[in-house]
């Protein structure tokens, strides 16, 4: 009876994580899919994604695998910069509006920025790479010493 309970524990423990698996938002066959449907923002992150290939020069696939990630995360820091100067702040104003009258803010900013999550990594079968990242937008706030609307 116990060998039944431990098998049925096993089996419904692999079916759990095969099924929780969800796959890839962005590959299909380790190729980027054609229409891809993008979250830029929750409640609580802004998010960035970076597509990045491998360097001509690399002779193996560790040495593809990261350069690509590296221009990836280069990539998504860019798209999280845009993202970052679009917020509101207090007052109406955005980030971008705030960086121009404020060479603090744009500091920290782009330590913000630097700091900002790497929250997936996926490969795809040419070696190139998908780095989404993420920025909690409570700690910008706490980072800028205001509120973001």
């Amino acid at each position: 009876m116990k060998k039944l309970v431990a098998i049925g524990f096993v089996v419904a423990l692999t079916l759990t994580i095969a099924g929780c698996g969800g796959g890839s938002q962005y590959l299909q066959d380790g190729k980027i899919k054609q229409s891809i449907d993008q979250t830029n923002e929750t409640d609580k992150y802004l998010i960035a994604v970076g597509l990045g290939a491998p360097s001509k020069d690399a002779t193996d696939s560790t040495q593809r695998k990261a350069t690509s990630r590296n221009a990836a995360i280069v990539a998504a820091q860019y798209d999280l910069v845009g993202r970052v100067k679009g917020v509101k702040i207090e007052g109406g104003v955005t980030i971008q509006k705030a960086m121009e009258t404020d060479s603090k803010i744009s500091a920290i900013v782009n330590d913000s920025v630097m700091g900002a999550e790497v929250s997936k990594t996926e490969w795809t079968a040419d070696d190139g790479c998908i780095i989404t990242m993420r920025l909690d937008k409570q700690k910008l706030a706490q980072q800028l010493n205001t509120k973001i609307e």
